[in-house]
């Protein structure tokens, strides 16, 4: 079966059916020549610093050397990275890719459980952590099996003198990042032999069924990707000419890929958000920075679209604005295009695909409720229960092969055994429906589905009308037990600010919008959703609720 509908619309639009996987023999060697090319360019900004990519070039160097020669570091050896969107962070990670090792992307936000295991199935010995995570560490640092921890300051990098949480006293003999950058400049790197079948990123994802596995990706995971998203988008990797905001986390696979590897590989001027929170400061780094892409989950651009400052910013050299990591809801989109003229133009992919399976290419040119064609060289197949291919327009579970798919999971062969299909495609747990131009539109997790007297209900479709019922500024839709239909639809709803509004109204809107089945039976109001660190809404906290 699988006719790949979209093969047709590459066609029509001038998207090639392929990419080269082996455009580069790894992502140390795309990220040296941007390095070469684009020296004297502005590589990254943040708290008023700037670094130039001979900057990053440099210290990367510096770092890498370090590591080699006073920890010893060889290939293959996993490295823990704790940092939120610190200058340090491209710095550490080059350094650490160029010395050859796995970089482990470690949330900043973690407890110590959740730190102590990542630490421990990784085999880490190594951190480097920002100043105020360390008290985390120090709880759990010596059982986890740590024996090098590098703490890092928002000035390192740059020689500013930064203002710095305290490292915990209980982590003696922490080693300051800008001291082993120092030290390193003096130290002699030596080169590593690496292939696209290496492994780059131990990348944990959220453990939203119990602990978190480690997506074990290759640097030919990554080198695809990136050819992968330039190939859809030509129009957005100018060489030498972007500027993109970075708020999404970097240790985010999103971020990581996007906004960090791809963008700096075509030399763009890339402005660092560490605190996203803060929007005030948020909103006047995108005043300053003329940005031509930006990239973001649903959560931040309905954040943006609500502050009273954001029609300030000069949008008129945006020209991408890309949503992932969550649907992007359509009212989200129409708000954010009459502010800045770009509508969202979402995407599909998750860590274990590196993370990107599908875009709307530059083709289309409004929002479309879909995330897109299958990237270049992958194929989807859309599986139901039984493990068979469904028929165009049905849905079934997203089964993706593809050069940016990793091998498996770390140190994980039952899982292994059971996240891919006997033919070698991974079975991602997404429940979507191809259209007959091969446009691939993600309805919901298969676990999320609620069940409404044999009908199955999308919190997706529920949230994404809802929303566009006045007064509504963000919901969440879960299943709960129903005597008399098995399960009912209950919405949690956070009003916009002001906003008069009962769950009558809602439940009326949803009635004018959607079949009986999936209208909410109750509606809750709440001051806000609970939400990963991303910005992911968490529908599995609001079950109990």
């Amino acid at each position: 079966m699988n006719p790949k509908p979209w093969l047709a619309t590459y066609r029509e639009n001038g998207i090639a059916e392929s990419v080269n996987a082996d455009a580069y023999p790894s992502v140390v060697h795309m990220l040296d020549e941007a390095m070469q090319r684009y020296a004297d360019q502005p590589a990254f900004r943040a708290f008023g610093q700037t670094l130039s990519f001979a900057d990053v070039d440099r210290q990367s160097a510096a770092f890498a050397a370090w590591l080699q020669q006073r920890l010893g570091v060889k290939k293959g050896d996993r490295i823990a990275v704790m940092l939120p969107n610190l200058l340090a962070f491209p710095i550490a990670c080059i350094g650490i890719l160029r010395a050859g090792a796995v970089q482990v992307n470690v949330n900043p936000l973690y407890t110590p459980r959740e730190l102590e295991h990542q630490l421990k199935d990784s085999g880490s010995e190594t951190i480097i952590i920002f100043n105020g995570s360390t008290p985390t560490l120090a709880e759990v640092a010596t059982k986890a099996g740590i024996k090098t921890v590098i703490t890092v300051a928002p000035g390192d990098g740059t020689g500013a003198a930064l203002p710095a949480p305290p490292v915990d006293p209980r982590l003696t003999g922490s080693i300051a990042f800008a001291d082993a950058l120092r030290d390193g400049a003096g130290l002699t790197r030596t080169p590593v032999d690496l292939s696209g079948d290496d492994l780059i990123f131990l990348q944990y994802t959220g453990g939203t069924t119990g602990l978190s596995k480690g997506a074990a990706l290759s640097h030919r995971n990554l080198v695809a990707n990136v050819e992968q998203f330039k190939a859809t988008m030509p129009s957005a990797v100018r060489p030498g000419q972007e500027v993109i905001v970075t708020a999404i986390p970097l240790y985010h696979i999103f971020a990581l890929m996007v906004n960090f590897l791809t963008y700096f590989s075509v030399g763009a001027d890339s402005w660092l958000v560490a605190n996203p929170r803060d929007m005030d400061g948020f909103v006047e780094t995108l005043k300053k920075s003329k940005l031509t892409v930006f990239m973001g989950v649903n959560t931040l651009y309905a954040g943006l679209v609500m502050h009273p400052k954001i029609r300030e910013v000069d949008f008129s050299h945006l020209h991408l604005a890309g949503g992932g990591g969550a649907a992007v809801v359509g009212a989200t989109s129409a708000k954010w295009k009459e502010i800045t003229g770009q509508f969202i133009r979402e995407g599909y992919g998750l860590s274990e695909t590196s993370p990107v399976l599908s875009f709307n290419p530059a083709s289309i040119k409004e929002f479309s409720g879909t995330t897109g064609l299958p990237m270049p060289s992958t194929d989807i197949k859309l599986l139901d229960d039984a493990g068979v291919e469904v028929a165009l327009g049905q849905s079934g579970e997203v089964c993706a092969k593809g050069p940016q798919v990793m091998r498996g999971y770390w140190n994980q062969p039952e899982a292994n055994a059971v996240a891919f299909t006997p033919d070698g495609y991974f079975k991602t747990g997404d429940v979507g429906v191809f259209d007959d131009k091969g446009f691939l539109k993600i309805v919901d997790r298969k676990k999320d589905m609620v069940l409404v007297s044999g009908f199955n209900v999308y919190p997706n479709e529920v949230e994404a009308v809802a929303t566009a019922c006045p007064g509504v500024a963000e919901c969440a839709c879960v299943g709960v037990p129903d005597d008399k239909t098995g399960e009912a639809v209950k919405l949690f709803v956070v009003k916009a600010p002001g906003a008069t509004l009962s769950a009558d109204e809602v439940i009326a809107h949803c009635r004018k919008e959607m079949t009986a089945y999936k209208v909410p039976k109750t509606v809750v109001f709440l001051d806000a959703l609970p939400k990963s660190t991303v910005g992911k809404i968490l529908r599995r906290d609001l079950r109990g609720v």
